[in-house]
């Protein structure tokens, strides 16, 4: 795997003999074992040393143990410290409260607290609706999870998810000024996780389901959309297939093919492959076949749980059996949102002419990008390293703004094809290449056109 621009970066404080040659020394190993130095700064210079710090970029985190150790041999050289930047970035959590009223004296408190707030608690208790703009609530969403499904990384509890839930506030806050609260709770029980949410609902102005495994998401979702009066959105799931949709949109123009025509394979009948697949079929796709560990699902399996038949029963029309491999053969599209290397480089070859790979397992794809850009016209994946990266974080800020801003109830699928068409069409025809499909995340235009789609609003 090649080094990455910053996930597995390490600063390296060098102790050195005061010979700046050591440097370029320095510099020279790490490039010879594959790393890539992103910057060298001399932070102490003696008669004696040199304290030099070296921050570079490794693969994984056997390979950044590798470069320090190649570079703690070097004659003259000692590796004093070395720290990871992406831990260093996360020292005392990555999000905070700030108040956004003056607090400087007792005039101030009298009105922010007692005994100025209990006027606006009345007022709140006397007309319920304006509890949506004297309160954050007109503003704030809960982002929940029980730590069942995270990332790539499985069940891994609600105290390791929160650094995930923490980073989605963040997001929420930079992409779209949206006041988030990561919620991780300490169960896995349909029920207890249900009412949970229900408790804590009256707080916020929408519910953002994260990191929670299938099957139980999909009931968790559905009993809160029926329950709640404020909207409720897996991002694993919805997120997901919004953006999907949004790239695969693009991917069929680059190819001159169209979505009702093309043939889809979608490795992975989980909780975004069962969204992908929706939305896929409700924007007009007619051909999907979905494989799962057991092979392509067929509707007349009666070994199939309760959401797999139902998921055989939409797809799979030409009831095609067996392995990934068969399924692939004459295809137009594979979206994996399985596992790593489950698709083989010589199988594309297999597809339709101009076949288009979305790899979007993570952190592993399900190839390798590179080797998949070999024989594929149009190739994305879930990484930051490559071209047409397919990133929830173009759909949950705007989707969650426009349904703040029109106080929506609910979300629907038509909203869902409205964001994903409203992302599509930020890339403009002059912009649209095989390595340039979809937006960066940090275009200024996706969250506002996601929002005004989500509220049926022109541009």
């Amino acid at each position: 795997m090649a080094a990455t621009a910053s996930s597995y970066s390490i600063t390296m404080r060098l102790h050195t003999a005061p010979d700046h040659g050591v440097v370029g020394t320095v510099a020279t190993t790490i490039s010879q074992h594959d790393g890539i130095v992103t910057g060298i700064d001399v932070a102490e210079s003696r008669h004696d040393r040199l304290v030099v710090d070296v921050t570079c970029s490794a693969a994984d985190e056997p390979h950044s143990r590798e470069l320090a150790a190649a570079v703690d041999a070097i004659d003259g050289v000692e590796v004093h410290k070395v720290s990871d930047r992406t831990f260093l970035l996360h020292l005392g959590g990555k999000i905070e409260v700030t108040s956004k009223v003056p607090l400087r004296s007792r005039d101030d408190l009298s009105m922010a607290y007692t005994p100025g707030v209990g006027r606006v608690s009345s007022a709140i208790a006397n007309n319920p609706e304006d509890v949506w703009s004297l309160t954050v609530k007109g503003n704030s969403v809960a982002v929940v999870t029980d730590g069942s499904a995270v990332l790539g990384l499985g069940n891994i509890g609600p105290g390791a998810a929160l650094p995930v839930m923490e980073g989605k506030a963040a997001l929420f806050k930079k992409f779209a000024d949206i006041d988030a609260w990561p919620i991780c709770l300490a169960s896995q029980d349909t029920e207890e996780i249900v009412r949970a949410v229900e408790m804590i609902a009256p707080g916020f102005g929408g519910i953002n389901l994260e990191d929670i495994a299938a099957p139980r998401c999909f009931e968790i979702e559905a009993r809160l959309r029926e329950s709640l009066d404020i909207p409720v959105f897996h991002d694993d799931q919805h997120g997901t297939a919004i953006v999907v949709l949004a790239a695969l949109t693009n991917a069929l123009r680059v190819v001159g093919k169209t979505l009702p025509e093309a043939r889809i394979v979608v490795a992975g009948g989980g909780a975004a492959g069962t969204a992908i697949v929706t939305l896929l079929l409700a924007d007009g796709a007619s051909d999907v076949v979905v494989w799962d560990r057991m092979g392509c699902l067929t509707g007349d399996d009666e070994s199939l749980s309760p959401a797999m038949a139902s998921l055989a029963g939409r797809t799979n029309p030409r009831g095609i059996r067996g392995d990934l491999r068969a399924a692939l053969a004459g295809a137009d599209v594979f979206v994996g949102v399985s596992g790593p290397g489950v698709l083989q480089a010589e199988w594309i070859q297999e597809m339709a002419p101009d076949p288009v790979v979305f790899a979007l397992a993570n952190p592993d794809p399900e190839i390798d990008p590179a080797e998949a850009d070999r024989y594929a016209a149009v190739v994305a994946s879930g990484r930051s390293d490559y071209p047409n990266q397919i990133n929830n974080v173009l759909a949950f800020p705007g989707v969650f703004r426009g349904l703040l801003d029109a106080r929506a109830a609910e979300i629907t699928t038509e909203m869902l094809l409205r964001a994903a068409h409203a992302i599509a069409e930020v890339v403009t025809d002059e912009e649209l290449n095989p390595n340039f499909i979809i937006p960066t995340v940090f275009h200024p235009e996706v969250p506002k056109a996601v929002a005004r789609a989500i509220q049926g609003l022109e541009a």
